[in-house]
């Protein structure tokens, strides 16, 4: 028996037998009916065996052919469960998006992007997986999410930017600092006053660092959080100046609860992007969750 039998023979035994009836299969599959009886007889020389008797309504299986359909009755149902499944991936009805980034991008930047994704696709899953810029990298290399979203610079080869946007970190304080509202502060004027600080070596942290080095000055925080969320809590309750991401207290700026500290020297913008592994091809979700954003 030749194993090497064309997946096209099986879908044609599949009709003729489905229908009863070599004419009915070739209405079906826009074929002929002697392409459909060739195909029959390739399918009974390969195998050695007769699939088919006819009858004077058409053709009816024989034992072998009875075992035969039972068979691919089911790969024909699979196949056509898994062009349906596909059809509803590619229409977003189904499947899902996993996102890597910290807690603080998700919470105060990409929440708006994911509630409105969520209204578009509610038959998408949402999986967010929190981590450190060097755990999000792990996670798009292991294949745990579809997309990263990291603070720059990130440099290396797998990985790829699909987009980026600028983010602005600042001085911010609280009513207990109302003095230094309508001020402009030098680093070193800044440096008297109680510094809150990110306590991990993050990106932001490691670049006002760096600002501070370049101006002759050493940033040393009095107190260390471990959250965004409470950076922007100990600054509202007027435990000392906190240094943040300006879109992640937009709400506490707008209302009044905080203020920025301006400086007289210029802060750096801050870069985050979208990476994706190299080469890889993008799921359906994932391009329009890319799209949504760059809108």
């Amino acid at each position: 028996m030749s194993m090497g039998i064309n997946y096209e023979l099986y879908k044609v035994f599949y009709w003729a037998a489905k229908t009863g009836s070599l004419s009915q299969a070739a209405k079906v599959l826009y074929l002929t009916q002697p392409t459909v009886s060739h195909a029959i007889k390739q399918l009974e020389e390969g195998f050695g065996v007769t699939l088919f008797f006819r009858n004077s309504k058409g053709v009816e299986l024989t034992q072998e052919g009875a075992v035969l359909y039972s068979y691919i009755e089911q790969s024909q149902i699979l196949i056509s469960l898994a062009e349906e499944k596909i059809t509803a991936l590619k229409n977003l009805e189904s499947g899902e998006l996993r996102i890597g980034g910290s807690d603080s991008l998700f919470k105060h930047y990409l929440l708006p992007y994911l509630e409105q994704f969520h209204e578009n696709h509610p038959g998408i899953k949402l999986h967010l997986h929190h981590g450190t810029t060097p755990e999000i990298i792990t996670f798009l290399k292991e294949g745990k999410i579809d997309l990263g979203v990291v603070r720059m610079p990130i440099i290396d080869p797998q990985l790829e930017v699909k987009m980026s946007f600028q983010l602005q970190d600042c001085f911010v304080a609280g009513a207990r600092y109302a003095d230094m509202q309508h001020k402009v502060l030098s680093l070193e004027m800044l440096l008297q006053h109680s510094i809150i600080l990110f306590s991990r070596n993050s990106r932001a942290r490691m670049a006002i660092t760096e600002l501070f080095q370049s101006y002759g000055y050493s940033i040393k925080p009095e107190i260390e959080v471990g959250s965004v969320d409470l950076l922007i809590e100990f600054a509202r309750r007027g435990l000392g100046v906190s240094y943040v991401t300006r879109e992640f207290v937009s709400k506490e700026l707008e209302e009044g609860s905080l203020f920025e500290v301006r400086l007289d020297v210029p802060l750096p913008p801050s870069h985050v992007a979208i990476l994706t592994m190299r080469n890889m091809p993008l799921s359906s979700a994932a391009s329009v969750f890319i799209e949504l954003i760059r809108q």
